[in-house]
């Protein structure tokens, strides 16, 4: 699709627009995620629907629904054929869904208030939950039962390191603390204690960059925090995005973790250089609907982000 020389560098990264719109929704997309290869996307929708997408072919795929528990923060699990999500009605049960015949195969009960993070390990069938329970949960997808509990003292959202041995855990009390997945049950290995934002709001999420040597914390304000994963020194902050009405706004990096993505209330996509904290572009939608979620796809030259709408961003690049 594109010539092999293209590499994502700030030329390119200010090139992307628009290819491609999507109405499969009726609501606000909440959460997306890619296959490891980068060829599937899917989505979760207020709208109580699962919306599965090609990204080689750029159509969608099949549209499933989940109209009796609601699905957010839906997340593949380690093939194309299945994935996680959590609940927005009845419960807080995390539910395991074959994606090929549309039929839940476990439910993972013990979170008694809404699920805040979700994270699949990159290695293994081991899944992470953070609940406003102010518990943090470990799953194996093979057994309903909890691996592991770990109390907070307050609301926390977690995140496995990239290559799965390790995962954190932030909360707005007790900063970040880093756990060894062989001893989670000993007490963290590390604690950092983390700035606080301008509005003393709440972290909303909590990543690795893909090369594991930086954390992005993100609040419910409009701070964006990229942090030594090692030491927990504060490298950046990144604090332009508008989010004026409090509201999770996704912050991701790109493969290369060279740059650093996330939506605003106004409608506009913001990109920092991770390295130099300097604002690479200003990606404009054409619209002033907030923008919930940004992921760039693992493997193609592709970003993506959600209104109610599915967006697919590409380079410009005969323009290059």
């Amino acid at each position: 699709m594109y010539p092999e020389t293209l590499k994502l560098v700030t030329d390119v990264v200010e090139t992307f627009k628009i290819a491609k719109v999507f109405s499969e929704n009726s609501d606000r997309i909440n959460s997306i995620d890619f296959s490891l290869d980068g060829k599937t996307l899917i989505s979760s929708s207020d709208d109580d629907s699962i919306v599965i997408y090609d990204c080689e072919k750029g159509v969608p795929k099949r549209t499933l629904h989940s109209k009796k528990y609601g699905a957010d923060l839906i997340r593949f699990a380690h093939n194309e054929d299945s994935a996680v999500h959590s609940s927005t009605k009845i419960d807080d049960t995390i539910r395991y869904l074959s994606l090929h015949d549309n039929k839940y195969i476990r439910y993972f009960t013990g979170h008694v208030k809404k699920v805040a993070s979700l994270s699949m390990s990159p290695v293994d069938d081991s899944l992470l939950s953070a609940s406003l329970d102010k518990t943090v949960r470990l799953w194996d997808l093979k057994s309903p039962n909890c691996q592991g509990l770990i109390a907070t003292t307050g609301k926390p959202v977690a995140c496995f390191d990239p290559e799965g041995l390790s995962f954190a855990i932030a909360d707005n009390l007790e900063g970040i603390k880093l756990y060894d997945i062989r001893s989670f049950d000993k007490g963290p290995f590390s604690t950092f204690f983390t700035p606080k934002d301008k509005k003393d709001s709440d972290w909303m999420s909590i990543k690795y960059s893909p090369n594991g040597k930086t954390l992005l914390l993100c609040s419910s304000g409009s701070d964006i925090h990229l942090l030594d994963a090692y030491q927990g020194t504060l490298i950046q902050t990144f604090s332009e995005r508008s989010n004026s009405k409090g509201i999770p706004l996704e912050v991701s990096f790109s493969p290369d973790s060279q740059f650093i993505f996330t939506g605003s209330t106004e409608g506009t996509i913001y990109v920092w250089n991770a390295d130099s904290g300097m604002r690479t572009a200003i990606l404009q939608t054409g619209r002033t609907s907030p923008i919930h979620c940004v992921q760039f796809n693992p493997k193609y030259m592709l970003l993506v982000s959600t209104t109610s709408k599915m967006a697919f961003w590409l380079p410009v690049y005969n323009e290059l």
